[in-house]
């Protein structure tokens, strides 16, 4: 009986690795691609500009371009709104009133 425990606890461990693997296949297809780069050339990015000293920021910038493209016409998207990180909430300390409409249902 001991050594079927150990058995099957052994099984189930050299299975929990083959469930890592069950992920679906989110890669892009080649009609994907295409439409990303035709959409980068006409944000005016240039593939054909060959050894480009300004490939990382030609290309960034004519995707922060198709991005701020997609983002009015999409679904989701990124928000264009600013973030005050650090800077102090006005709060107060609530009243009577406020607290008895916190417990009692605004009585």
């Amino acid at each position: 009986m001991k050594s079927f425990v150990f058995t099957i606890a052994a099984a189930s461990a050299l299975a929990m690795p083959i469930a890592a693997f069950s992920q679906t296949d989110a890669t892009a297809t080649r009609a994907q691609v295409r439409a990303e780069l035709q959409q980068l050339e006409q944000a005016g990015y240039d593939p054909a500009k060959g050894e480009n000293p300004n490939y990382p920021a030609d290309i960034q910038a004519a995707e922060a371009r198709v991005s701020a493209a997609n983002s009015t016409t999409g679904y989701g998207g990124t928000a264009s709104v600013s973030s005050s990180s650090g800077s102090r909430a006005t709060t107060h300390p609530a009243s009577g009133d406020e607290m008895r409409q916190i417990y009692f249902g605004g009585q």
